[in-house]
């Protein structure tokens, strides 16, 4: 991938992860993988792209009044506890099952959308 095509694709990143709420990571480790990264290093390099996202856009949202953290304390701490957890069990994870995880939820995550 050339340099204007890694930017484009970072623009579509940060587009979709905000237009859907998620689904930056689902993009950007495909990418990665064509970058010749292992399942795990993608999925891994995938947090730290879209972390940074993440946290610009909560701030914007914050900032303009459209979130309260008060209403995100159900999903907030136990998937800081979540998120904990997985950065250890990744590295026990091979990269044949890390990518059958990652096939699977992606082929649940589309289905999910289209029929719901």
């Amino acid at each position: 991938m050339n340099i204007i095509s890694k930017f484009i694709s970072g623009f579509l990143i940060g587009t979709v992860n905000i237009l859907l709420g998620a689904g930056g990571g689902m993009l950007t480790v495909p990418l990665y993988r064509r970058m010749d990264m292992s399942q795990k290093q993608a999925q891994i390099n995938a947090v730290a792209t879209i972390l940074p996202i993440t946290i610009v856009s909560a701030i914007i949202y914050l900032k303009n009044g459209d979130v309260k953290l008060t209403d995100t304390y159900i999903y907030l701490i136990p998937g800081l506890i979540g998120s904990i957890m997985g950065t250890f069990l990744i590295k026990k994870l091979s990269n044949n099952i890390l990518n059958v995880i990652f096939s699977l939820f992606m082929i649940w995550a589309g289905l999910r959308l289209l029929f719901k």
